[in-house]
């Protein structure tokens, strides 16, 4: 819902458990007022106040104590009377720099306008949101900034986004036009981020604020495994389950800067958007620029209840498609079976015992395509290598189906190797500047998708490859991080625009293949989890979570890509030991319960399994088909972090608590330890729940408040309780290290 106090000029935006105020003043400045808890109340004109500062800050409009840069703005500029860090910097044709946006209008609109040309969340109908449009102009420059605000009532979320319009004769160049801008009257939060690399991700970092700038940020062409486009400001004794969270993310897989500057009054700024590093857009008379759209949400429930309001918004209104509500499939992939050492004998033969398994998917990974024996040669040339695959690629997945099978397939799009025949026909097709060395990383460099003619190769090579026969599923990888961003074909004045472009000729490529192919399951990679970001989910229902498919350290990696992401979005597999990325040899059993924390897979060769691993992986298949629907789309509960904790655990609950499923893990054993109890989290105080391994009957309010016993060896090495873990398997004591536990609940009429 959307309000405007025509006699206060005040602006009140109420979601289910927010609410979000802005005020215009006398002077045409739209000052930030609230954002928190729901208020009944539009006037909170008492709240601005003035002070002489007695210090250098400036007086606007050279009213006595009236100065911009001690009052909280909704979008401030730079270079008139606040000199803090702004949400826009212009040049302009004189070379000067400072703006002076003031009020307009308005309008509030149903719905949500889409914004063209970019990722962004949605309405299916017109009455799940309301949008407010507020126009700010700078009058000397003749140059207006659209803020949109759109409010998700009942998904408890504000989406916002920027314009900015050339009304003036000159070209302008935008320096800086973030999509989002919050102050606060103070200081005292902590600041979350999600940080790691390749192989690490989304770790969770939370620091006290201090004065002075905090941010995280990529400039390496995509959101990046070092760092999420995404930040959340927490009061100090915020927790999983209690106090502030303010949080923003950001709908773009690009460059990007989530930044928090405390300034000499101890008052904390909140911003995201494009990162302003190495980027300029060159504003032409009458032309418009539209900024990425940034996804704010508040919650006074904690960590989990920021976390539930993304993860339902993302899931039902950026996600799109046939299968954002679909059950995913089990899937086997071979990379780390094979490699690139394989032919379809191989390939049959996993496939066969996949579909002994229960497996439901078969994907072929990277080799299957050009010359491409190992990495140094062939992306760009999607066309089957005969030599491995025998009689094409429809007889194989022909042959893949008839085993009751789906087939995937593997492509890395955007990049080309030097050594191909694409490379050959077209070297100008890659990002490159005129001089420089072409820096290969993994041997290849990136396709220049600010070009049309790029674009459309990629759509015809790719979508040609999914024509020729029933390829149902598709892993989108891309392996590498930008340099020597230059564009052949671009002007000099337009090269610093050539990252952005990038990103809105990938959107259109993406947004073409998926819609001429709309029932395949896209997932997305980036070398792992290098794009796990709101902007590629919208056309890729799914990510590559990790390239890293060690149980333990995916424990962190999930816990924290939770924090933002729905669990049908996570990709997760079970995996061979010593773990190819980090050595660590685990129990089987462990490796499955952490791959049940998403879509579930193997990543493995499967003919190479002992018998008790046969065993347990079809036991494993079977038990998670059991509790599929309710891991990829129930609520998920953090219950023990693995950043701060010898032991993790987590929970799925069915929206209506009907069923649950606790995940339990060890990390180390220790000695004489005491026995081990998990409380569950969100589920019926009221109600009876049966453990569906043992037939026990518990009280949901002794489940939460109580908790569940940890099965631990005992005097006599007998276990706590003999009976199966999954069905047809013995159940594990937790004991040694990397020991894993899961327990299904089901609610009773009794």
């Amino acid at each position: 819902m959307i309000l405007f106090n025509q006699e206060t000029k005040t602006f009140h935006l109420k979601t289910s458990k927010t609410s979000y105020l802005m005020k215009v003043l006398e002077t045409g400045h739209l000052l930030h007022l609230y954002w928190g808890r729901p208020l009944k109340s539009e006037n909170l004109d008492y709240t601005v106040r003035r002070k002489d500062w007695f210090s250098f800050v400036a007086n606007t409009d050279n009213i006595d104590a009236f100065h911009l840069e001690s009052k909280e703005q909704e979008y401030p500029g730079y270079g008139s009377t606040d000199l803090r860090s702004p949400a826009i910097e212009l040049e302009f044709a004189d070379g000067t720099s400072a703006t002076d946006f003031r009020y307009v209008d308005y309008k509030v609109v149903d719905g949500k306008p889409a914004l063209e040309g970019l990722p962004a969340t949605y309405v299916e109908a017109d009455k799940e949101a309301q949008t407010l449009i507020i126009t700010l102009t700078d009058k000397v420059k003749n140059v207006d900034v659209e803020l949109s605000f759109t409010v998700f009532e009942e998904y408890n979320a504000i989406a916002r986004s920027v314009k900015v319009i050339n009304k003036s004769a000159d070209d302008v160049k935008i320096q800086r036009v973030l999509s989002a801008n919050v102050d606060f009257k103070d200081s005292k939060f902590e600041m979350i981020q999600l940080s790691g690399s390749w192989a690490r991700e989304r770790h969770i970092i939370r620091t006290p604020l201090r004065i002075g700038g905090q941010c995280v940020e990529s400039r390496r062409g995509a959101s990046s495994h070092a760092q999420n486009p995404f930040m959340a400001l927490v009061r100090k004794d915020a927790t999983e389950t209690n106090g502030d969270v303010y949080a923003m993310s950001l709908v773009y897989s690009g460059n990007f800067l989530a930044n928090t500057e405390v300034d000499m009054y101890s008052k904390a700024r909140m911003q995201i958007g494009i990162n302003p590093f190495d980027f300029t857009w060159l504003l032409k008379a009458g032309e418009e620029f539209q900024a990425p759209e940034a996804v704010l949400v508040y919650s006074n429930e904690g960590l989990t209840g920021m976390s539930h309001t993304y993860q339902n918004l993302y899931g039902k209104r950026l996600m799109r498609g046939v299968w954002r509500d679909k059950a995913r499939p089990v899937l086997i992939n071979n990379w780390e079976a094979t490699y690139f050492d394989f032919n379809e004998t191989k390939i049959k033969e996993i496939a066969k015992q996949a579909s002994e398994f229960g497996i439901e998917l078969f994907v072929l990974d990277d080799g299957w395509f050009g010359e491409r024996n190992n990495d140094d040669r062939s992306l760009g040339d999607w066309f089957v290598n005969e030599n491995k695959i025998r009689g094409g690629l429809k007889k194989l997945v022909d042959e893949i189906n008839g085993m009751g099978m789906k087939f995937g397939l593997w492509f890395e799009p955007e990049m080309v190797c030097p050594i191909s025949k694409l490379y050959e026909a077209h070297p100008d097709w890659c990002l490159h500047i005129e001089g420089r060395t072409r820096s290969t990383a993994r041997r290849q460099l990136i396709l220049d998708l600010s070009r049309k003619e790029v674009c459309d190769y990629i759509i015809k090579s790719v979508s040609d490859v999914l024509a020729s026969a029933n390829i149902e599923y598709v892993k989108w990888d891309m392996n590498r991080n930008m340099t020597e961003i230059g564009s052949a074909v671009l002007p000099a004045e337009r090269q610093r625009e050539v990252a952005h472009r990038y990103m809105l000729g990938l959107y259109h490529v993406m947004d073409e293949i998926t819609s001429r192919f709309p029932n395949v399951l896209f997932e997305s990679c980036s070398g792992g989890g290098g794009r796990f970001d709101p902007g590629i989910l919208y056309y890729m229902p799914q990510t590559w979570t990790s390239d890293d498919t060690d149980a333990i350290e995916r424990l962190k990696i999930q816990y924290g890509t939770s924090m933002v992401y729905p669990n049908v979005a996570m990709g997760c597999h079970v995996s061979a030991v010593p773990n190819h990325q980090v050595a660590r040899i685990t129990p089987f059993a462990t490796r499955g319960i952490s791959a049940m924390c998403g879509n579930f897979g193997y990543e493995l060769d499967l003919t190479k399994l002992t018998g008790e691993e046969k065993a347990q992986t079809k036991a494993q298949v079977a038990f998670y088909k059991e509790v599929r629907e309710l891991i990829q789309f129930g609520d998920f509960y953090r219950i023990q972090s693995p950043f701060e904790n010898n032991e993790t655990a987590w929970s799925f609950v069915a929206k209506d608590k009907s069923e649950a499923v606790v995940s339990f893990f060890r990390t180390l054993a220790v000695p004489n330890d005491n026995l081990a109890t998990i409380c569950a989290v969100g589920l019926d105080a009221d109600a009876i729940y049966e453990d569906m391994r043992t037939g026990k009957l518990y009280g949901g309010d002794e489940l939460m408040y109580v908790g569940i016993n940890v099965p631990d060896k005992v005097v006599g090495g007998i276990a706590e309780e003999g009976t199966e873990l999954f069905a047809g398997m013995p159940s594990p004591v937790i004991e040694g290290d990397y020991a894993a536990f899961i327990w299904h609940f089901k609610k009773v009429n009794k």
